[in-house]
């Protein structure tokens, strides 16, 4: 994957290499709007370029969940009040899960599959103004997480984030990342 277009939106520590970037999760850093008392979250280190029109992201991800809601993230993002969000979470019921966080103002979140194991493939994708989130256990056979419509602009910022909203902090790991300005013909099936 070629890096040299992606820009960052805030200072953090990062490295490459021949299989991805690592990224690191400072403290206290989330993107969240709480649907309970409005209060906004939106401060993360988030690598990302301009993506107009539909796009596929994908990228194995993993890291070692060492705190509550430590993930890696696949971000689509307009502005702080609308955005999409696929991560690799550590719960709050102590599971490793697909977490889908979708926002129009505010914030839902829902927990879906668990993993076994620290690495999994994300897969958020863009269709007009469908988004879905996909994961796969071996970066081939991608199952539906997520579907919903978010009334987005044509141009929005697309990349990868590294959280830590009540943890100490770490490293989160992309590896074999793509970005492609393509549309999926299946995006139910994310094919």
């Amino acid at each position: 994957m070629d890096y040299s277009n992606f820009k960052w939106n805030m200072d953090t520590k990062s490295t490459t290499d021949e299989n991805g970037i690592h990224i690191y999760a400072p403290e206290k850093t989330n993107y969240f709007v709480n649907p309970i008392d409005g209060s906004v979250e939106t401060y993360a280190p988030f690598f990302y370029r301009e993506v107009e029109g539909d796009f596929v992201l994908r990228s194995k991800v993993s890291h070692n969940f060492t705190d509550v809601y430590d993930a890696c993230i696949l971000l689509a993002f307009e502005n702080e009040h609308l955005w999409a969000k696929a991560c690799f979470e550590y719960t709050d019921i102590g599971t490793h899960s697909v977490v889908t966080v979708m926002t129009n103002q505010t914030s839902d979140d829902a927990n879906g599959v668990n993993i076994a194991g620290n690495q999994v493939w994300l897969q958020l994708a863009r269709k007009d103004n469908v988004f879905a989130v996909h994961y796969s256990l071996d970066g081939e056979n991608f199952m539906m997480a997520r579907l919903c419509s978010l009334p987005m602009q044509k141009k929005i910022q697309v990349g990868l984030v590294a959280q830590s909203p009540v943890g100490k902090g770490g490293m989160r790991h992309f590896e074999d990342v793509i970005l492609e300005q393509r549309t999926l013909r299946d995006i139910r099936g994310g094919k």
